[in-house]
């Protein structure tokens, strides 16, 4: 096509107020976001409309009082505050681990560091279902032989195979490669030591890939299901994914319930969503800049 054809099509669509490739954002756009509204709909509906086919989008009385009484029908206040103490522990956890590691990996020369570096990342194409029961096995043992916290039945076997994470790792040590040495350098030249300067001058730069690793770290806990299904089957240890689970019986489920409980437990993550959202964009391009 001839640049005089490019031209030509770039007049033809100067009368949109926009891209027009939002043309085709905007359907998908609303294909992502349907699943989210008929959520938010159902847990407004009686039980007879949120069983009805076709689907009844628009409810004839909204009914709030669901969102209640799926509050009194489940512990979900200590869901809540578990599924807070894991996600919050488990960020603190990862930023300082992983800073720590990735810090290392970026700028300390030591015998093995690529290699060492290379077998942490070949735990990332290792699936979750391969490592579970190994996983299971060791959190049983350590409960029964260190530390009771940290055991089967207790929230402190969801934080401690996650305190660290080798997508951490990577994601901080690649941020790290990208700033400009000459800031450690000075301040080494005064006398400063590693951690001196990994917590004085890089870490304050490193505001925007922390935050992501915090966002991502805080989604992926508060919404994983699978981990604390196995090791957790005491009600006041589950957290909100494994609590919700419980509005599904053998024969009916509560779907007014489960979807207003849905909602409630979207509400956290929106937050931390949109807090760190204006970081996204600066880490991971800044992340993606620099190679192994």
């Amino acid at each position: 096509m001839s640049a005089q054809t490019h031209a030509g099509a770039r007049r033809n669509w100067r009368w949109l107020p926009f891209s027009p490739w939002h043309l085709v954002l905007l359907p998908a756009s609303l294909i992502l976001i349907f699943p989210f509204f008929w959520m938010l709909v159902t847990s407004l509906e009686t039980s007879s409309e949120a069983l009805h086919f076709p689907p009844i989008l628009t409810p004839h009385v909204l009914r709030f009082g669901n969102y209640a009484a799926a509050w009194q029908a489940a512990p979900f206040g200590r869901f809540f505050l578990n599924s807070a103490i894991v996600a919050v522990v488990t960020v603190v956890c990862n930023l300082v681990l992983c800073s720590l590691a990735g810090y290392a990996f970026a700028r300390i020369r030591f015998l093995g560091r690529t290699a060492l570096f290379v077998l942490i990342m070949t735990t990332l194409m290792v699936p979750f279902q391969v490592t579970m029961i190994p996983q299971f096995l060791i959190t049983k043992w350590l409960g029964v032989n260190v530390l009771a916290g940290v055991g089967i039945n207790h929230i402190g076997a969801l934080i401690l195979p996650n305190a660290a994470t080798a997508f951490g790792v990577f994601f901080l040590r690649q941020f790290f490669k990208t700033m400009p040495i000459e800031y450690e350098e000075s301040a080494r030249v005064d006398g400063a030591n590693r951690l001196t300067v990994l917590w004085r001058i890089v870490l304050p730069l490193a505001t925007p890939a922390l935050a992501t690793l915090a966002a991502l770290t805080f989604l992926d806990s508060w919404n994983n299901f699978l981990w604390p299904l196995i090791v957790i089957n005491q009600t006041n240890q589950m957290t909100l994914p494994l609590g919700l689970a419980t509005f599904q019986g053998a024969h009916a489920t509560e779907w007014t319930l489960l979807m207003a409980g849905n909602v409630m437990s979207l509400i956290p993550m929106l937050i931390v969503f949109f807090a760190a959202q204006r970081y996204f964009i600066r880490s991971v391009a800044a992340t993606g800049l620099t190679g192994a």
